[in-house]
């Protein structure tokens, strides 16, 4: 066989070893969620927040004033959580 396709074969192989992986480490994220939900919290609002922790501070500023503005632009206020 030659270098080619010995390679092109390793590279396969790798790439389908990974996507196993990650397929095993979606089951295992599924599987924390259904625990959290079991719980009693709201998977949909944690999966927000762990979106919004995953992004550039910046970029996080710069989403919650877009927001904002665009709630604002509709005449409704964004609840802040500080209404008592």
């Amino acid at each position: 066989m030659n270098d080619t396709v010995t390679q092109l074969r390793s590279i396969v192989e790798r790439v389908e070893r990974l996507e196993e992986d990650k397929k095993g480490i979606s089951e295992d994220i599924a599987q924390v969620f259904s625990e959290a939900k079991g719980n009693g919290f709201d998977v949909k609002a944690m999966k927000k927040v762990i979106a919004i922790r995953k992004m550039d501070p910046d970029e996080r500023t710069e989403q919650e004033h877009l927001i904002d503005t665009y709630f604002r632009a509709l005449g409704e206020a964004p609840n802040t959580g500080d209404e008592e």
